[in-house]
């Protein structure tokens, strides 16, 4: 899978900061990160809310997101190369000082770096990814795998299945591979509907909750 850097520039006010959590979402579900989506969207709220509280509602900024090996990596720009952030101790009594503890505690590591023009406050989170193009490092993705190259020996001619599948070429497999299914199903008097029902219930818990 390509996941390609992108960047997307911003005004610094409140109102913002769930349109940019609802973007990182999007983005990460695309980029088969489902795993680390919370955690990202809590470091993207803190580290925006921290250019609005210390540089000032109104400034304007920019995220980028990208992948650093198999980490995902946040980067949220502004142009205040004064106001740097700061990891405190915050007590309960704290009205400030918990947004980059926050950011410390879910990211891998974190650090800012600054330019003439501009600072740029980053994080990056460990994935469950087996390489930066690859896919997350799950039970069920990998017996999937394994049942496609089993049903590509059996669909394909030699020289396709010879090398490692395209993801058209897979999804075609696996088109063929669950219309057999659900023929199966059919021959053996099962409900089709209410099995296809009970996978997208099953799909979207684990989806939701993590694979168990």
């Amino acid at each position: 899978m390509s996941r390609k850097p992108w960047d997307l520039a911003f005004t610094a006010d409140p109102e913002e900061v769930a349109a940019l959590r609802r973007v990182v979402r999007l983005h990460l579900g695309v980029w088969g990160l489902h795993d680390v989506t919370d955690g990202a969207q809590l470091c993207v709220s803190e580290l925006v809310s921290n250019v609005i509280t210390h540089v000032g509602a109104g400034t304007p900024a920019m995220l980028a997101v990208s992948m650093n090996g198999t980490r995902l990596r946040i980067e949220v720009h502004d142009p205040d190369t004064r106001a740097l952030p700061t990891l405190v101790e915050a007590t309960s009594d704290s009205e400030g000082g918990r947004g980059m503890a926050l950011v410390d505690g879910v990211a891998d590591r974190w650090g800012v770096l600054l330019h003439p023009d501009r600072k740029v406050t980053w994080c990056e989170l460990e994935t469950r990814l087996t390489s930066p193009t690859g896919h997350v490092d799950e039970a069920g993705v990998t017996r999937a795998e394994a049942l496609l190259t089993l049903y590509a020996a059996a669909e394909l001619p030699c020289e396709v299945r010879s090398s490692r599948l395209s993801r058209a070429t897979a999804e075609e497999v696996m088109v063929a591979a669950i219309t057999d299914f659900l023929r199966w199903l059919r021959a053996h008097g099962c409900d089709v509907d209410e099995v296809l029902d009970r996978a997208q219930t099953q799909f979207d818990v684990e989806d939701e909750w993590g694979e168990t």
